[in-house]
């Protein structure tokens, strides 16, 4: 039996049928409803979170194999402590149900922005250390001790590997998370910022998922990145995949430290959530590469170019466009 959390998020939609082809029972986490996935009937889904650890001791019965995929993903302010308990308390949770079950082999699923980024450094790896010194997002700082629990579950004797995608691309509700970005480009917005971002497909980060759960790999990370690409040239490779005017016009770095200001000040006085925060603004002018490696050399694994994952996507959603226009 396989235990996943996470079941609705993009990695959760696209691991769950994978597994249920490999011929694993599987049984899932959900809140409020039952995602509608491939395969969602042959699941054993189980209404829950991640923050009652009565639960999922409960729920990890029988199991042999825990997905823990669920996350939350945000750079606004009024988020932080939402953060912590998700990212933080609930991966501790996840850790202590394991523990209590020496056979269970848990593949807990991090981020690229709890990796390390020394200055001077040009590609980061796997071994590059947190410097708590350094100005972090309140996301990246919970991944990153989120991390840190499943290290003492590790000292502590849990079978565990962790993984560290980068931004993952797939046809997903694109009102969430990276696919946000393909809506931007779809929407023909006029602008884009200067840096870079490093982008992987969700079927590699799911084949790799498996292949290091069901392998003899354990108390080791992993990045899994497919490589770095502009903003402006994701934007427009996006945008002549939909058929549409790709943005033109860059935003200086100043000009972007005064929207985002702009934009705290219009969130604390009307209580929206901001278009544009601190974080945000900052990670889109920078540019780091990442090394995937270690996965590679682990497992003689090869991902697809970013442009291909691109293409892919787009496709995609424009068959839920004109599936949805039908309807």
């Amino acid at each position: 039996m396989v235990f996943v959390t996470g079941g609705s998020g993009l990695i959760g939609t696209f691991l769950i049928p994978a597994l249920l082809q490999q011929g694993h029972q599987v049984r899932a986490l959900y809140r409020g409803q039952v995602p509608a996935i491939r395969g969602a009937g042959q699941v054993h889904w189980q209404e829950g979170d991640v923050l009652d650890p009565t639960f999922l001791r409960e729920a990890l019965q029988g199991v042999r194999y825990v997905f823990h995929c669920a996350g939350l993903v945000s750079y606004a302010p009024q988020d932080e402590a939402a953060l912590k308990q998700v990212n933080i308390e609930g991966t501790a949770n996840i850790v202590d149900a394991c523990l209590e079950h020496p056979e269970i082999k848990l593949c807990h699923v991090s981020s690229i922005a709890a990796v390390g980024r020394p200055k001077g450094t040009s590609v980061l790896t796997e071994s590059n250390k947190w410097d708590a010194a350094e100005e972090h997002s309140a996301y990246a700082s919970t991944k990153y001790w989120g991390e840190l629990e499943v290290w003492r579950g590790v000292a502590e004797g849990l079978n565990a590997v962790i993984v560290n995608p980068s931004i993952v691309l797939g046809p997903a509700d694109w009102d969430r998370s990276s696919t946000q970005l393909f809506k931007y480009a779809y929407n023909e917005h006029p602008f884009y910022t200067g840096g870079s971002a490093n982008f992987v497909d969700v079927r590699d980060v799911v084949a790799a998922m498996l292949q290091l759960t069901f392998s003899d790999i354990s108390g080791e990370r992993f990045i899994l990145n497919a490589g770095l690409l502009s903003y402006k040239s994701f934007f427009e490779q996006a945008a002549s995949c939909f058929g549409k005017k790709a943005p033109n016009t860059k935003v200086p770095p100043l000009v972007a430290e005064v929207v985002w200001r702009l934009e705290h000040v219009r969130a604390r006085l009307t209580g929206a959530r901001p278009l544009i925060t601190k974080q945000t603004a900052r990670v889109a002018a920078k540019s780091h590469a990442f090394s995937s490696q270690k996965v590679c050399d682990a497992l003689g694994f090869s991902f697809r170019p970013v442009a291909e994952s691109i293409a892919w996507v787009c496709g995609q959603l424009q068959l839920h466009l004109a599936a949805g226009s039908r309807d």
